[in-house]
Parts: structure tokens; sequence; C-alpha cells
């Protein structure tokens, strides 16, 4: 699969839309021009003047029509001064790993792990990834849902009845979250071999030194240019989009505990979520608890006094 970015005139793009009028599609992505479908391929202009090619046979298809753009970085921040982290580290070719989940008292972790080609870069800049924290949820999932399409990724979900089993038998937090990104990073690079990244880069929940240690006794342990930072999601688009399917799955999966809750279930872990614990705990009994929330966040206490059980 290809995917190519050209920078076109509004007189290139009208020209582009009369060739591909048979295959135009009437759902439009927010900003752009036209939207046309081949068998092969998804072609999208941009009123900013880009247009995307997407699909088995995107860069041909490109080519066809002029010179892709090169990657660019700007909008990824640069490493901090004395880090460890190539200078060009927004501009190569990473699997970027995150998690979203694990400050919720309600829902699951999920876990994503996916590679972006230096060639895919400017395609993730048009259609918006960026450090989720800036968006709200129904931008991230507009954005996801295209990233699925096309970037290869592995997201694991760790449920909470699972999670709960797991915190009780003595496995801490950090712990989960390591063997769930060593597992995702793992799929990736099965799923895109014998092509390698240039790195791979995880958002830092832990210290090098006490990731590898939660990983000891694993079969396998992926180490080979393994790179950890802070606030990765704002150093490579790899790891926002990681981000933004982790969330985007994250949402369903809320949606799906709230229609089963029978009540919009609020995230966080503030007084909001103590008072729709203890509403749940009343209308289906405190046994369901556990398929729902993190039992040992203190939230469980905080709804049980509120539903004085």
């Amino acid at each position: 699969m290809g995917n190519s970015v050209l920078q076109k005139s509004p007189e290139e793009i009208k020209k582009m839309k009369e060739y591909y009028s048979k295959f135009l599609i009437d759902k439009l992505p927010p900003g752009s021009i036209f939207a046309a479908k081949t068998p092969s391929c998804a072609i999208t202009a941009y009123k900013s003047g880009k247009v995307l090619f997407q699909g088995k046979d995107g860069e041909t298809e490109a080519a066809s029509w002029g010179t892709a753009l090169a990657p660019s970085a700007k909008k990824a921040a640069a490493p901090t001064p004395g880090s460890h982290l190539p200078k060009n580290i927004g501009e190569i070719s990473i699997i970027g790993s995150d998690e979203v989940g694990t400050g919720d008292y309600f829902g699951p972790i999920t876990v994503v792990a996916a590679y972006v080609r230096r060639q895919d870069i400017p395609l993730l800049k048009e259609l918006g990834v960026q450090d989720s924290k800036n968006l709200k949820d129904d931008k991230i999932i507009e954005i996801a849902r295209q990233l699925v399409t096309f970037l290869p990724h592995s997201l694991l979900t760790l449920h909470n009845e699972k999670y709960n089993q797991m915190q009780m038998k003595g496995m801490s937090q950090g712990k989960m979250k390591a063997l769930l990104h060593n597992q995702a990073i793992h799929h990736v690079l099965e799923k895109i071999a014998p092509e390698k990244p240039e790195a791979i880069l995880i958002d830092e929940f832990a210290k090098e030194q006490i990731y590898y240690a939660h990983l000891k006794g694993q079969k396998k342990i992926i180490r080979e240019n393994v790179l950890f930072s802070t606030k990765a999601e704002g150093i490579h688009l790899g790891v926002a989009a990681a981000s933004m399917i982790a969330r985007y799955a994250f949402v369903r999966h809320f949606e799906n505990l709230s229609k089963r809750a029978g009540f919009t279930i609020p995230k966080g872990a503030g007084a909001a979520v103590d008072k729709a614990a203890a509403r749940l705990i009343l209308d289906k009994g405190i046994d369901v608890l556990p398929e729902f929330v993190k039992l040992h966040f203190a939230n469980t206490e905080k709804a049980k006094k509120i539903a004085r059980v």
C-alpha cells in the first residue's frame, strides 16, 4: 500500500476533479474540495492545495500527476537539549506506541502501536494528526477512522475484568502497560516484516530500566532501536496516530459500557464518576462493578459510601 501527497493549484485540482468524475463520492472530509475512489486508490483534494492519494496504487496514481511532497517535520517538537533522541526523529519511519484509559475509573486500557513511514508524514499532517490532548473526541474519531484504513497497527484492549484479576494478583498497572506495549509493537513488526522501522518510540510511562524489568521472563522482548520519551505525541506523528487510534477504541468501549449501564458514564476519576458508580451499584448491584471499573481506585470506596453499601 502506498500513500502520497501532491501540492496542486486550483486549476490543476479542477482538472483532477474532472478526470475522476466517474469516481466522485458524496461524503467529503472537512476542508476538502472533492473526494474520489477508484478500484485501487482513494483521492482527496483539500482547499489547502494538497491532494492525498491512498491505497494499493496510491504512489503510482500520484506519480502520474507530479512529484510527491517530501516528508517534513515542521510541526513536530524538537527533542529537548541533551536529549538522547535523534535530531531528525520527527522525519524518520517509526513505530509509535501509546495508551489511553489508565487514569479512568470506568473503561478499559487501550494500547496501540502504529507504523508511520517517512512518506506517510505529509498525509498524516493533512488529516490533522496531532497530540490528541488538543482535540475533542469527535474530531479524534473522525481522524482515527481514516488512519486505521492504511496504517499498519496493533490495538490491544485490557478490559476491566482481566485488569482487576491481574491487579488482585499483585501486578502493577505499570507492568500491565509494559506487557501490552511490548506485545503491540511485536505484532506490528510481524505485520510489516521484512521491512523494519528506523526507530520505535514509546510514550514514556516508566524509565527504560523499569520498563524492561517489567518484561523480565517474557519470550519475546523488543529492544532493537526502542526509544522512550515523555510527550512523545508531540515528537513524532507515529505516536500521535497511535494515541488517536487508542482513544477512538477507548471511546467506543465507553459507549458500550454506557449502554450496558443504562445511562451515560462519565470519563475520568472525579466526583461525577463516584456518583455514577454509586448509581450503578444501586441499579445493578455491587457485583457488577468489576466489569465496569478499576476496583483498586479510591472511587470504589467513595461510591460505596454514596450508595450506603
